[in-house]
């Protein structure tokens, strides 16, 4: 079998869907025993902490809840302990998922709605 370069696994990666890529990532963590997310969620504190002026108290913000909306509901809900109406508003409307949370909080939360399918911002 012929080993991908780095681009090359890169410009496979472009041409999938969501979908695919949480397929692929899920296939990563039953092939290997690691969750890749993880590791570029942990990876993120340890930079952050070394620029020195980074706030210690953030806000996860919903961008899109892309294609699938109702598994990025479920996981709103599950964080934030809001009503089905009150996580589809957000999920519907994008906006502060969670407020004045920790950095390593907020990265968490932030991989649970990426791997959901959902697109966010840490302010």
């Amino acid at each position: 079998m012929a080993k991908l370069t780095r681009d090359e696994f890169i410009s496979a990666l472009k041409e999938m869907n969501l979908l695919e890529i949480k397929e692929l990532v899920d296939a990563m963590k039953e092939e290997f025993g690691v969750d890749p997310s993880a590791v570029a969620v942990a990876a993120a504190p340890a930079g952050a902490a070394s620029e020195g002026d980074a706030p210690s108290v953030v806000t996860v913000t919903l961008v899109n809840a892309g294609v699938a909306k109702i598994n990025v509901i479920k996981v709103i809900k599950e964080i934030t302990g809001l009503g089905l109406k009150e996580s589809k508003d957000i999920a519907d409307n994008g906006g502060a998922v969670k407020e004045g949370i920790s950095v390593e909080e907020a990265n968490d939360i932030k991989a649970k709605l990426e791997e959901a399918g959902a697109e966010v911002e840490i302010k």
